[in-house]
């Protein structure tokens, strides 16, 4: 196919600028966020410590919301014909990507959860206070600690195996899968 420039609405065999955005956009809320999560807990505590907790919550609800707008855009926007492929290649990209959207829920819905039990209230940017979803109490706060590790490891495992594949067709298999994501990428050539 012949490239084209990207575009609000999907073109072709590319996602539209809408999808692109929120991918990439997303990709780096996750990213930062899982870094952050992670070398916040080894803080001492201070107000930094509760400074980074609050920005590492108000990215968590940030995804949260970015979520249900990525997936109205799906919707509005179905995406582009898919690349020729096995079958079975098929099959674990769409399995893939229902488990990416559902653990993009529940990682921050696991650590609302945490946080609401901790007796913690998110104050969205420091703003708006989000609802506790469940009371106070030590045994919930570590089932949903437990929860939110557990599936914040199975989303990195998940986005790292989806980076890796996308970087195996576009130099192995030399298709067009990670071009339709990214404005301005060519299409290797054939061997």
């Amino acid at each position: 196919m012949d490239d084209q420039p990207a575009s609000f609405q999907q073109r072709g065999d590319r996602y539209g600028i809408p999808a692109v955005g929120l991918h990439w956009g997303m990709a780096v809320l996750v990213v930062g966020g899982w870094f952050v999560g992670h070398w916040m807990t080894d803080l001492p505590f201070s107000p930094l410590k509760l400074k980074v907790y609050s920005w590492h919550k108000w990215n968590g609800v940030l995804v949260f919301a970015l979520l249900f707008v990525r997936l109205a855009v799906r919707w509005v926007q179905p995406p582009p014909p898919g690349e020729p492929m096995p079958l079975w290649q098929t099959r674990l990209a769409q399995a893939a990507h229902v488990l990416l959207y559902l653990l993009l829920a529940l990682v921050p819905l696991s650590g609302w959860l945490y946080s609401s039990a901790a007796g913690f209230t998110t104050v969205w940017f420091g703003v708006w206070p989000l609802p506790d979803l469940v009371p106070k109490d030590a045994a919930l706060k570590a089932l949903f600690r437990s929860f939110h590790g557990g599936f914040t490891y199975a989303l990195g495992v998940l986005v790292a195996l989806h980076a890796l594949a996308a970087f195996k067709h576009h130099v192995v298999d030399r298709d067009r899968v990670l071009v339709r994501m990214v404005p301005g990428l060519k299409p290797r050539k054939s061997r």
